[in-house]
C-alpha cells in the first residue's frame, strides 16, 4: 500500500470536491428556479399589455424587465419578463407592425459550462494523467521531491509472522522485546525499562533480514515503513535530509509502527572531511538521520530497524549508544536451521515422501535461506521439466549441482584426451579425500562440464556443521585440493595441465591464511600480518601481507612449504592406490557422473565440511 492511500487527501483534491460541489448547487438553484419561472413575452406584446392596461406591477432591471398580469396568460401564469430595449426604437418598430424582441445576456450557468468546465476538465487530465507518468518515470516534479518513498504496508498487509523464519532462532529470539514493546508498551516500561530506538540486523546477503523485520510488523500487528538506503540520496542537495524528515514524520503519525531501512550502508557510510558535490547530500542525509534518532522518543511506538551486511563501513556516530542501541547478527544457518528452512519452502512444491531432507540440509552448508527457497524453486523446475508428479531426491540433488557448479554445457565437446585427463583429475580429488581423515565424504564425481570453466567437479558431502579447524585439518584440505594436479602427474608422466588453475589458488589462499592470520607456521611464529577480510563479505584474494622485505620472504617460503607438503602427501596416497586410480578413471568415462554406490573406493565418510572440487581449463 502506498503512503497516499494512508495520508489525508491533499489541498489540490479538496479544492477540486469544493469545486464540483460549488457547481451541483448551482445546477439545484437553476432547477428549483425553472419551476417558478416567468413566461418570455417578446417587448412588442409587453408593450402591447401596457396599453390594454393589463399590468398591475413591474420590476425594471438593468436587462430585462419582470412583471405581474392581471389575467394570467395563455400559458396559465400571470408573471411575465421580456427583455429591455430602446423604447424609442421600439416604438418606431411597433408603429410599423414589427414584432420586437430582445437578446438576453448570459448567465452565470452558461458562463461555468462554457468556461470553467473546459478548463477544469484540461486540468485533471493534466493531473491524472501527466503527473503520473511523470511521477512513474522518477521526475513527479519540485513540488513532491522532498517526499518519503517509503512503501507503507498496514496491519492487514503485512501477513508474515515468526512462523515463516526458520534458521535464526537467535535473531528471533531478540526481537520478540519489540514485539512485547508495540503490542503493550505500559507494561513492557512497568520496571523503568525502554524500548531499544534502533535495532541493526547485520548478517550476509540472503540470510532474511528484511522477512525479520516484516515478521516483527506482522506479529506485532502495526504498520511497516519499507525503504532502501539508496532512494535517500539525490543529486539534489538537501533533498535527501528533506525524506528522512518526511518520513520520520508520517512514522510519528502512524505510530504505533516499525521503521525499515534496508541497506542501510547506503546511507550511512563512514564521513570524512574534503566532501564535494554529491558526497555533501549524503552528509546532510546522514546527519539528519543521526538528528532524527536523537529527536524521537521510543515510548511513542516507533522502531527502527534498519539492515546491512557491511557494518564495518558504518559511521560510528550510527552505531552508538542511544541510535542503534542492539545489534542482531543474522547468519547463515547451520544444519539444523537449514532443514526447517526448506520444510518451509517444500510447502509450495509437491515432493516425494521418500526425499530425506536431512541429507539435503547436510549437502547444503553455507547456504542462506534465498538460497534454499532458489534450491526448491530449481529442483520443482527440473521435475517439471522431465514431467514427473513430484519432485525427488534426485531432482534437488541435480538443483544443488546447478547452483554450485553452474548449469550442464552439453554442447561442450571435449576430445577422448581431454576427458581421460579429467577424469584422472576428478578421480584424484576423489580418492585424496576418502583416504584423509577429518575430510568430506565424496558424494558425486562428474565429468560433464558445467558453468563457464569447470570441465569437472567432485561433491563431498558433510556429516556435522565445521566451526573450528586445526592445522592438520586445513593441510588436509590443501592436499584434497592438490590431489587433481597429483593424479595428472602421476598419470601422464609429470606432464600437468591448467586445469588445476583454480585449485592452486584456493590451496594458496588457505596456505597464506594459516602463515599470515592463525599463526599455523612455526618459522613465522604466532603473530598476524593480515587484516582480516570483510565480516560477512568473505574474501577471495591474496593480498600482500604488512610486514618488512625479509619477513615477506619468510611468508613466501612457508606458504611454498606447505602446499609442496600437501602435494607430495596427495601424490603418495594416489601412488599407494593407483590401482584404484585407474579403475575409477574407467567407470568414469564410461558412466561420465559416479557416487559412492557406483565406486565403493570413493565412499569412506568421513565428517567434515562442504566443497565443490572443479577442474577449471583456462
Amino acid at each position: 500500500m502506498d503512503a497516499s492511500k494512508r495520508k489525508p487527501p491533499g489541498r489540490p483534491v479538496m479544492l477540486l470536491w469544493y469545486f464540483i460541489a460549488g457547481v451541483i448547487a448551482l445546477l439545484l438553484v437553476q432547477f428549483w428556479g425553472s419551476f417558478q419561472h416567468a413566461t418570455t413575452i417578446p417587448y412588442s406584446e409587453f408593450n402591447k399589455l401596457l396599453g390594454e392596461k393589463q399590468i398591475t406591477e413591474v420590476v425594471i432591471g438593468t436587462s430585462s424587465i419582470q412583471g405581474t398580469l392581471k389575467s394570467p396568460l395563455p400559458k396559465g401564469t400571470k408573471h411575465f419578463t421580456t427583455v429591455r430595449v430602446d423604447p424609442a426604437l421600439a416604438n418606431k418598430l411597433i408603429a410599423e407592425g414589427v414584432k420586437v424582441s430582445g437578446a438576453r445576456s448570459s448567465g452565470l450557468l452558461e458562463i461555468i459550462l462554457s468556461w470553467v468546465l473546459p478548463f477544469v476538465f484540461f486540468y485533471l487530465i493534466w493531473m491524472f494523467m501527466f503527473r503520473g507518468a511523470a511521477n512513474r518515470q522518477g521526475f513527479g516534479g519540485l513540488l513532491s521531491i522532498g517526499k518519503s518513498r517509503a512503501k507503507i504496508f498496514v496491519e492487514t498487509d503485512t501477513k508474515t509472522t515468526f512462523k515463516d523464519v526458520a534458521g535464526v532462532d537467535e535473531a528471533k529470539f531478540e526481537l520478540q522485546e519489540v514485539v512485547a514493546f508495540l503490542k503493550d508498551p505500559k507494561s513492557f516500561g512497568r520496571l523503568g525499562a525502554r524500548a531499544p530506538k534502533g535495532i541493526l540486523l547485520v548478517g550476509p546477503p540472503g540470510t532474511g533480514k528484511t522477512l525479520l523485520a516484516r515478521a516483527v510488523a506482522g506479529e506485532a500487528g502495526v504498520s511497516f515503513f519499507s525503504i532502501s538506503g539508496s532512494e535517500f540520496v539525490e543529486m539534489f542537495v538537501g533533498v535527501g535530509a528533506a525524506r528522512v524528515r518526511d518520513l520520520f514524520e508520517q512514522a510519528r503519525k502512524a505510530a504505533p509502527c516499525i521503521i525499515f531501512i534496508d541497506e542501510l550502508d547506503a546511507l550511512g557510510r563512514s564521513r570524512s572531511s574534503g566532501g564535494f558535490g554529491g558526497y555533501d547530500e549524503k552528509e546532510q542525509t546522514l546527519n539528519q538521520l543521526l538528528s532524527e534518532l536523537d529527536g524521537f522518543d521510543s515510548g511513542t511506538g516507533v522502531i527502527l530497524l534498519a539492515a546491512t551486511n557491511r557494518p564495518e563501513i558504518l559511521d560510528p556516530a550510527l552505531l552508538r549508544a542511544g541510535r542503534f542501541d542492539r545489534q542482531v547478527v543474522v547468519d547463515r544457518p547451520d544444519r539444523n536451521g537449514r532443514l526447517e528452512i526448506l520444510k518451509i519452502h517444500v510447502r509450495k512444491i509437491n515432493l516425494a515422501p521418500d526425499v530425506n531432507l536431512e541429507h539435503i540440509a547436510a549437502l547444503t552448508m553455507g547456504f542462506t535461506g534465498a538460497d534454499l527457497a532458489n534450491l526448491a524453486n530449481e529442483a520443482a523446475v527440473i521435475a517439471t521439466r522431465r514431467h514427473a508428479d513430484a519432485v525427488t531426491y534426485d531432482d534437488l540433488v541435480a538443483a544443488i549441482e546447478r547452483i554450485v557448479a553452474g548449469i550442464e554445457k552439453k554442447s561442450r565437446v571435449l576430445s577422448r584426451a581431454e576427458r581421460q585427463r579429467v577424469a584422472y583429475h576428478e578421480m584424484g580429488h576423489a580418492l585424496v579425500a576418502a583416504s584423509l581423515p577429518d575430510v568430506d565424504a565424496v558424494q558425486k564425481v562428474s565429468i560433464i562440464p558445467r558453468g563457464v570453466g569447470a570441465l569437472g567437479y567432485t561433491i563431498q558431502r558433510p556429516t556435522e556443521d565445521r566451526f573450528v579447524l586445526s592445522t592438520t585439518e586445513l593441510r588436509h584440505r590443501i592436499a584434497v585440493l592438490m590431489g587433481g594436479r597429483a593424479a595428472e602427474a602421476l598419470a601422464f608422466g609429470g606432464d600437468v595441465s591448467t586445469g588445476a588453475a583454480d585449485d592452486l589458488e584456493r590451496a594458496t589462499e588457505i596456505a597464506s591464511e594459516m602463515v599470515t592470520r592463525y599463526g599455523m607456521a612455526e618459522v613465522i611464529g604466532p603473530r598476524v600480518y593480515r587484516a582480516p577480510p570483510p565480516m560477512f563479505l568473505g574474501s577471495h584474494s591474496v593480498d600482500k601481507p604488512a610486514a618488512s622485505e625479509a619477513t615477506l620472504r619468510e611468508i613466501d617460503l612457508a606458504v611454498h612449504d606447505i602446499t609442496v607438503v600437501a602435494f607430495e602427501e596427495a601424490k603418495a596416497i594416489l601412488t599407494r592406490r593407483r590401482a584404484d586410480l585407474d579403475k575409477g578413471v574407467e567407470l568414469l568415462l564410461t558412466k561420465e557422473a559416479i557416487t559412492s554406490d557406483d565406486f565403493p573406493p570413493i565412499g569412506k565418510a568421513v565428517p567434515g565440511r562442504p566443497q565443490v572440487q572443479a577442474a577449471v581449463n583456462e
